[in-house]
């Protein structure tokens, strides 16, 4: 189980390598940020905690990355942090109505980088999580990395055990 402190390190350290040559430099004020994160968790123990290193374009505009923390309690908090940015939606498993595997190819359309430079398209496996309840949708993805892949795949069967026990 993992405590608010430990939810803050792993997303801090995600948060620091997330960053590739091409962006600018993150701006997350990491002090405010951990006091956030213990805000919104507080004692509650988290039985698992999944973080994307990088949301896909227009996903999210103001975000960087988000992380989902599951508390032993099947309470969901899902995260989103930008440089600027900090929001969290907070919502029951049992309130989820449909979760959503997806399997595919992202097109990465390329673009220029922040020197100017013409960066290459490419085509990147994905693997994705989208649970829904209400007007609501939450999205997870693992790009091109295997072990992101099964950290989201490990993710997706304790929610299945939460919610189908069978």
């Amino acid at each position: 189980m993992l405590t608010a402190k430990d939810v803050f390190e792993q997303i801090r350290d995600v948060a620091l390598k997330s960053t590739d040559e091409d962006e600018r430099p993150l701006q997350i004020d990491f002090t405010a940020l951990e006091t956030k994160i213990k805000l919104a968790i507080g004692e509650r123990k988290i039985a698992h905690l999944y973080i994307n290193a990088g949301i896909p374009h227009g996903y999210e505009d103001q975000g960087r990355f988000n992380a989902l923390a599951v508390t032993q309690g099947n309470v969901v908090f899902d995260m989103v942090i930008g440089d600027d940015y900090f929001r969290y939606d907070i919502f029951s498993l049992n309130d989820v109505e449909k979760t959503q595997i997806q399997y595919g190819v992202w097109k990465d359309e390329g673009g220029r980088g922040v020197s100017g430079d013409l960066l290459k398209a490419q085509e990147k496996p994905f693997v994705s999580l989208t649970l829904m309840h209400g007007e609501e949708t939450h999205l997870l993805v693992a790009l091109d990395d295997p072990q992101r892949e099964s950290a989201l795949l490990t993710l997706v069967s304790a929610i299945t055990a939460s919610r189908h026990p069978e």
